[in-house]
């Protein structure tokens, strides 16, 4: 089992982070072109605590080898389930995914965490876990394990540039909604 860990900032408040954060696969995102569909599957809020649960399909297209894709019979298209906890109280998004496709080859399980560290910052902590599972064959269990390490660290500031983008364009768009707002209600009092 090989471990990648991630921790940065983006200086956003952490309401933006985790209202801009259901929007990180949309097209505002140009380094997010891989993921094809994200469905959610079930939504629900726990009377008790307040915590929104989600359960989201990820579909993504992934450059498979073709080698790869003859040896064990693959498709470019994976899919991922992702479960997140939001918790208002605490001031927390928790993020847990699992791939589904290869899971019999490669088990990756990922959490992120978001976290305010001030009223107008927000943390980020990422940590995945990536387990090949290819038997007694511990060269072979290395070498997948390193490679999709190396694959996480390259998208981890794909993924900051990305969600970077849809943070800005979210402020830029409730600004302007805001804005819309103060016209409408001024054009009432005169009115």
């Amino acid at each position: 089992m090989k471990v990648f860990s991630n921790t940065c900032t983006f200086n956003y408040s952490w309401e933006e982070v985790s209202t801009a954060n259901w929007q990180k696969y949309c097209p505002w995102n140009e380094k997010s072109t891989h993921v094809t569909a994200v469905d959610t599957l079930s939504r629900e809020v726990d009377p008790a605590t307040g915590i929104l649960r989600t359960e989201r399909l990820i579909t993504c297209k992934q450059s498979v080898p073709e080698w790869l894709k003859s040896v064990i019979g693959c498709t470019d298209t994976s899919q991922v389930l992702e479960t997140s906890y939001v918790n208002p109280a605490e001031k927390t998004v928790t993020m847990v995914s699992q791939n589904i496709t290869w899971a019999n080859l490669v088990r990756v399980q990922e959490t992120v965490i978001y976290r305010p560290l001030s009223a107008s910052q927000t943390q980020f902590e990422q940590a995945a876990r990536i387990t090949a599972l290819c038997g007694g064959w511990q060269r072979i269990k290395n070498s997948i394990e390193d490679s999709l390490v190396t694959r996480f660290k390259e998208n981890a500031m794909k993924g900051k540039e990305g969600f970077e983008c849809v943070l800005e364009m979210s402020r830029r768009v409730f600004a302007e909604e805001r804005e819309r707002e103060l016209l409408r209600n001024h054009g009432k009092m005169m009115a």
